[in-house]
């Protein structure tokens, strides 16, 4: 029996007379009724979606081909992730010589592939600069026994083997980690410093107390538990497996107005053009995977409660210290103000959590680099095709100039080429990169953190300890006792971010009818006029039920936050933990390391020794550096104009990149050693044909010209520079502007 809408049941209201109101009334109720429909027959394909992504063994939604390079289950210390090699599209050149790209997606309770969802995304980008391109990727279910410190080994071993299949790139491979991959990434590179190029921290979680009092409230959240031991608890419950779904929950809980009600509203409202985008996002968001429930323990104890990482207190197994400022890899942090995931406090709060000031990263040979969105959400990070087509495609164009960069602290900005940038031909695309000096005190500006609060987190911490050992001591014995496979799966798939798709997929028998109504109502679709009065009476019911939400989800965070603020700021209780109120004043920076100290110390002395040995390079190095440090920045037109250059000599005369960035680091270090005997020292490094000077000062001129124009101060450098040199001193752009109004 056909089930669908026979045609008169629609064209008779098309026969009645118009009638004031009447009519506007019919036609908002029609369309009404055919959105509900169509909404419905969308909620009955992402129910089917979701049950054949999970049947698959390797779920994901990358848009891209890809080959397999090695499974991480075959590893001495098996685990569930997996390196693949982007195949480039048609029309896509990848260059060998160009440094490969590895982009690792988090594994936070959603399924893999977010980074390369659409083609404007980072793999988009990566192969469009040309750069060769691997994605890490994981499967749903974890290895048994497998943990943190296996999947940074596996990971380790993945970057081995990118490179060894790039001998001859320009650079290490790139990394870029979104989410929960980049604190992942960057305790394997704290471990195994010598085998990342630059490392790019995409919306990821470093500093996990830090945030803004009234903003940011789930950092609030293991505190107001009572602290990880519910963490043990689901873990236990599940059969030593922790279920993903519990952090996507956690997620959702942030925002009730969408959860509950725009998202579902936005397809409903414009059922006709946004079922597929709907469909696409949810196929990712509706794939939650498993942990070890051991994986996910030491996640919580060490990152979300402890903040042990940022504060230099983790330890591997085998007794290795896992300190960040063994990372000699470029840096570079992306974040936004619109996040509140990962918030820039929680982004850059490492920062001073290791270092007092600049001196003290440039002492350490890193080079950290951060960038700031306005607006951008949490997921837009990564997702967002705006921000993957400037800020994602601008770091990859620019990621060898960030990799050259002298050890420092800086700020990358992103500007559009107009009329009043100087020679825009050197620029590639629509945007200017460039990086800007910065302090670590204007790191701490944006961090605000107080001693009194890191205290209440301290004190949170502790509390955890303690009822983490009551749990353990009393009640998982009797959890484990009675825990089965059999209970642990059907909970899982009961849970309800799994039963809200699945309930609408074809296997209901009450969804049978709707594909057939849902494609009658595409024929003979009926869409409401815009002016409908009915129509702009839906959208102001929608806006009062969504601020409605927002204003409980807010007045919820606002509590939450005073319980947490009283609770663990109270004496009696910091007394208890064992803490005082005199620690508020003490620093939880991490401890001075003498070993590390000497050893910059034994680097200093002998780049003293050798401030006045080298060759040509190394004067020419020295004297652009020295010309535009004052401005404390750069951009990338001068790196194009040295490829220009470099382009032009014979090839047994251009210096390699890791040569090259060898000679940028040590001469600037030795300049802010000793600058005036470094600069005095530069004619014993000149050789003693005055031809081949004079031919280097031409080269350091056509560079210097090739950015911003000259300072009073790069000027006057410039001509100290053009005398030690032996050649004529080059007019000012002032001089050459006089002689031309005067002629």
């Amino acid at each position: 029996m056909d089930s669908r809408p026979t045609p008169d049941a629609m064209n008779v209201f098309s026969t009645l007379p118009p009638l004031p109101g009447v009519t506007s009334v019919i036609e908002y109720w029609v369309d009404a009724w055919q959105r509900s429909i169509l909404v419905l027959d969308v909620l009955r394909q992402r129910g089917n979606n979701y049950l054949e992504h999970n049947a698959r063994e390797a779920p994901h939604v990358l848009s891209f081909d890809a080959e397999l390079v090695l499974d991480g289950r075959t590893l001495p210390r098996p685990v569930n992730y997996a390196l693949v090699r982007i195949v480039p599209g048609t029309g896509t050149a990848v260059d060998p010589r160009k440094r490969p790209f590895i982009i690792f997606d988090p594994r936070a309770g959603h399924g893999p592939g977010i980074g390369g969802m659409k083609h404007d995304s980072e793999i988009g980008v990566a192969l469009a600069a040309g750069h060769p391109c691997y994605f890490v990727g994981f499967l749903p279910d974890p290895m048994p026994g497998q943990t943190v410190e296996d999947v940074c080994e596996a990971e380790a071993r993945f970057v081995e083997d990118v490179a060894a299949r790039h001998p001859g790139a320009e650079g290490k491979p790139c990394l870029i980690g979104n989410c929960q991959a980049g604190w992942q990434i960057m305790m394997m590179s704290a471990v195994h410093p010598e085998l990342a190029g630059p490392i790019m921290l995409a919306g990821s979680p470093l500093s996990y107390w830090a945030g803004v009092q009234g903003k940011n409230p789930m950092r609030y959240l293991g505190g107001l538990l009572g602290g990880t031991w519910l963490t043990s608890l689901a873990g236990d419950a599940g059969n030593g497996v922790f279920d993903g779904a519990n952090l996507v929950a956690n997620f959702e809980a942030l925002h009730p107005d969408n959860t509950f009600w725009n998202k579902i509203y936005n397809v409903y409202s414009k059922v006709d053009t946004e079922a597929d985008r709907f469909l696409e996002f949810e196929k990712w968001w509706g794939s939650p995977v498993l942990l070890n429930a051991e994986e996910m323990q030491a996640i919580a104890d060490d990152l979300f409660v402890g903040n042990k990482l940022a504060s230099g207190q983790l330890h591997t197994a085998g007794g290795i210290h896992v300190d960040l400022r063994n990372i000699k890899s470029p840096i570079i942090v992306f974040c936004s103000d619109g996040d509140d995931i990962t918030p820039p406090q929680q982004a850059l709060g490492w920062i001073t959590d290791l270092y007092a000031h600049e001196d003290e990263i440039v002492a350490a040979g890193q080079t950290i680099v951060y960038c700031r969105h306005q607006s951008i959400g949490h997921l837009g990070i990564f997702v967002s095709g705006k921000v993957a087509t400037k800020e994602h495609g601008e770091f990859a164009q620019a990621m060898d100039l960030i990799d050259l960069m002298p050890p420092g602290l800086y700020e990358a900005v992103i500007t559009g080429v107009d009329a009043m940038v100087e020679h825009p031909e050197l620029v590639r695309g629509d945007y200017l990169f460039t990086l800007e000096a910065r302090a670590v005190a204007q790191i701490s500006e944006i961090v605000a953190n107080t001693p009194e609060n890191d205290l209440r987190f301290t004190a949170a911490a502790r509390v955890s300890k303690a009822n983490q050992s009551l749990y353990r001591t009393f009640l998982s014995p009797l959890m484990r006792l009675t825990a089965t496979e059999q209970g642990a799966s059907a909970v899982r798939r009961l849970h309800p971010n799994r039963v809200r798709f699945e309930m609408f997929a074809d296997a209901n028998p009450w969804m049978q009818p709707v594909a057939a109504w849902a494609e009658w109502i595409h024929a003979n679709r009926r869409p409401v006029s815009a002016d409908n009065p009915f129509l702009a009476f839906e959208h102001m019911a929608s806006d009062m039920i969504a601020n409605g939400l927002e204003v409980w989800g807010k007045a919820r965070d606002a509590m939450s936050e005073q319980i947490f603020l009283s609770a663990y700021g109270a004496p009696w209780l910091q007394a208890l933990m064992g803490l005082h109120a005199d620690q508020a004043t003490a620093s939880r920076r991490v401890e001075r390391d003498p070993a590390r100290e000497a050893v910059a110390a034994r680097l200093a002395a002998d780049l003293a020794l050798h401030i006045e040995t080298g060759g040509l390079p190394d004067a020419a190095v020295r004297a652009l550096l020295y010309i535009r440090l004052p401005e404390g920045m750069a951009d990338e037109r001068g790196l194009a104009a040295l490829r220009a250059i470099s382009s032009e000599l014979p090839a047994a005369k251009r210096l390699g990149h890791a040569r090259f960035k060898e000679l940028v680091r040590n001469q600037y270090l030795i300049l802010r050693l000793d600058e005036e005997r470094a600069i005095a020292a530069i004619p014993k490094l000149l050789p003693a044909d005055r031809r081949t000077s004079e031919a280097a000062l031409a080269l350091i001129r056509r560079v210097i010209e090739s950015g911003r124009v000259l300072p009073e101060e790069g000027t006057r450098r410039l001509k100290r520079i053009e005398a030690l040199f032996g050649g004529v001193p080059a007019k000012t752009g002032q001089e050459r502007q006089a002689e031309l109004v005067a002629s």
